[in-house]
């Protein structure tokens, strides 16, 4: 018998997200996780990014959208987390198609 997923807080989940969007050209830059990393204490980062690192990109797109389900978001609190994906994809200074594809991804998760 499998057992249920624990859920995560909001901020967890905003955590896994954010790692997500780091990771959707395969490359996770000092800088993205830094960003990340300022948003959340040590100790949340380190397990939220621990799960993150031993999940398959279609297990993580699960999750997450079990988890956005899970919770009830305002238009505000949209609005933000929007902006900091955006942080996350524009902190390279390019939107390469895999995240363009991510955001697209996501959108459809999160509305």
């Amino acid at each position: 018998m499998e057992q249920k997923a624990k859920s995560w807080t909001k901020t967890e989940l905003q955590v896994y997200i954010l790692l997500l969007c780091a990771n959707a050209d395969n490359e996770e830059t000092e800088a993205e996780l830094d960003m990340i990393r300022s948003k959340v204490s040590a100790e949340t980062f380190d397990k939220i990014y621990k799960e993150f690192s031993n999940d398959s990109e279609e297990k993580r797109l699960k999750k997450i959208d079990r988890n956005v389900h899970e919770h009830t978001y305002s238009n505000m609190e949209l609005i933000a987390f929007r902006r900091e994906v955006y942080e996350i994809f524009f902190s390279d200074c390019s939107f390469t198609m895999m995240e363009k594809r991510l955001d697209w991804t996501l959108d459809n998760i999160l509305y």
